[in-house]
């Protein structure tokens, strides 16, 4: 008998990846296919809908040809996919817009206009989603008011997972994940939130059908389920949002879980049973499933604040060590492990590109606190690597407040390549971190509820025991101390700076004088 396999597909901000799993977890065949991010404007951040959906296409050929290849009978597809995301569809079923990704910034007046409303408070109760420029709510705003032809001529209001499935199937679906990520969705009732609705000047007609993440497709277009070389009727499976997938494929189901993830942004989530939302407005809670939800943080500095120090103050050791062929990273690592823990007093605000949670603030700056004599490039770059944690933690502590510790944690993200960053993460939040043998974390999450849903494991929580840790972190208690005084000092900085951040916003640039 032919071994099952499942096939779940990231639908991510530079690319879509697919990756067949095995019935007991383990990745069999993935491929991947990039695709641009669009600036047309300052603040606009947007992507060519049909080359995100030729990518899902190519990345779903590949491997369920790969599939068949290596004799293994194809359950089902599951979806991940970005939050976030809109676009403006007309009645015939064509884009308006391209897809503004989560990084559009293009609504931060629509945004602030809100967020500093009663009303805007008690929609965010509701939804759980912050009042961010980057989620569709005042995106729709945005359109409304700027764009009124377009506005004007929208039949739906999708995101891009929406966009694929209406594609493959000819109808317009949307899970409680993804839903719960726009502003517009109350996460109590798991409708369309009416108050919400009616700030954006749009019907729940507008918006897609919000269904459960299990929700099956069957019937796909015969000329893409050719194209695709499957059947018509191979279930593809709705799925969910990447950030709650990612805490099932790291495992974090249970109460006091955590995943921290740093990549190029950051973030923190844990797995709760009931939507929580914070009376300060600090996190966000999303809907996993209708008995699961994750409630978190997003950051937006991560590793590329890293990046930006690594382009600006280590060019010529770059340059050295890929002649080399070594990676700079390692010598980064090496430099800042000749820093006690502190740094030595200095403190660093990581708040390079804005700040999201727990801020909400893109105003905010990121600056370097604490400056003496006796420090060197090597304090600057330990600082900076502790600033991002503490950035993290930050938001864990909000989510700390709302729902009890944080117990454990999982860790995925670039920065796993790093022990010595691994390491100031359980050191700073005094817990054990575990890394578990996927990289593939949302992929993962997606192939296990769409083995849920088809029946391969009973419950969520049965996939625990296909996920192995490989390596675990212990904190140093005499570590944590220092970091704990210097947290107190970090977390005190923010709301004195704060009004200086908006100044410094608005300073107007002098040209450089002309060389004689």
């Amino acid at each position: 008998m032919k071994q099952e396999a499942i096939i779940g597909i990231d639908i991510g901000t530079t690319s879509t990846k697919a990756v067949a799993f095995s019935a007991d977890a383990k990745a069999l065949f993935q491929f991947a296919v990039e695709y641009p991010i669009i600036h047309p404007e300052p603040n606009f951040a947007e992507q060519d809908p049909q080359l995100v959906f030729d990518a899902v296409v190519e990345c779903l050929k590949t491997v369920a040809a790969l599939v068949r290849e290596g004799d293994y009978t194809l359950k089902g597809v599951c979806f991940s996919s970005a939050m976030h995301s809109l676009i403006a569809m007309d009645k015939s079923g064509e884009p308006l817009t391209n897809c503004m990704i989560w990084a559009d910034a293009r609504s931060m007046a629509q945004a602030a206009k809100l967020k500093n409303s009663d009303l805007g408070h008690d929609i965010y109760l509701h939804t759980g989603t912050p009042l961010h420029p980057m989620s569709p709510l005042p995106r729709i705003c945005w359109l409304r008011e700027m764009a009124p032809d377009i506005f004007d001529r929208t039949a739906k209001f999708i995101g891009i997972k929406e966009f694929v499935f209406y594609r493959l199937f000819g109808k317009y679906k949307v899970d409680y994940s993804i839903a719960s990520a726009t502003g517009l969705f109350n996460i109590f009732t798991l409708q369309w939130h009416p108050d919400a609705l009616e700030v954006a000047g749009i019907s729940a007609a507008q918006l897609p059908e919000a269904v459960p993440p299990g929700y099956t497709f069957t019937g796909m277009k015969p000329a893409f389920a050719s194209q695709l070389g499957v059947g018509a009727e191979l279930p593809f499976i709705l799925g969910a949002s990447d950030g709650c997938l990612a805490n099932l494929g790291s495992d974090a189901v249970c109460e006091g879980d955590a995943v921290v993830t740093i990549g190029t942004s950051g973030a923190i989530r844990v797995t709760a049973d009931e939507p929580v939302t914070d009376l300060k407005e600090r996190i966000f809670s999303y809907v996993l499933t209708p008995e699961k939800y994750v409630l978190g943080g997003a950051v937006n500095n991560g590793g590329i604040v890293l990046q930006w120090f690594r382009e600006n103050f280590y060019a010529a050791e770059a340059k050295a060590v890929s002649e080399a062929k070594e990676d700079i990273y390692d010598l980064l690592n090496a430099e800042a492990a000749t820093v006690a823990p502190g740094s030595e007093g200095l403190l660093f605000l990581p708040y390079l590109l804005g700040e999201r949670s727990p801020h909400w603030n893109v105003a905010a700056r990121a600056c370097f606190i604490g400056v003496h004599y006796t420090h060197t490039r090597a304090h600057f770059l330990r600082a900076l690597m502790e600033g991002i944690i503490f950035g993290i933690y930050s938001v864990g502590r909000a989510l700390e407040q709302t729902l009890g510790p944080v117990k454990r944690i999982y860790a995925n993200g670039g920065f796993t390549h790093s022990e010595l960053w691994v390491q100031m993460l359980a050191d700073v939040f005094n817990v054990e971190v575990y890394l578990t043998d996927t990289a593939e974390g949302s992929a993962l999450g997606a192939a296990i509820l769409g083995m849920h849903t088809l029946g391969m494991i009973g419950k969520l929580e049965d996939a625990s025991g296909l996920i192995s840790i490989h390596k675990t972190f212990t904190p140093d208690p005499k570590a944590h101390q220092v970091y704990r005084q210097n947290y107190t000092l970090f977390e005190q900085l923010y709301p004195k700076l704060e009004s200086s951040f908006s100044q410094l916003g608005n300073f107007e640039s002098i040209e450089k004088p002309e060389a004689e």
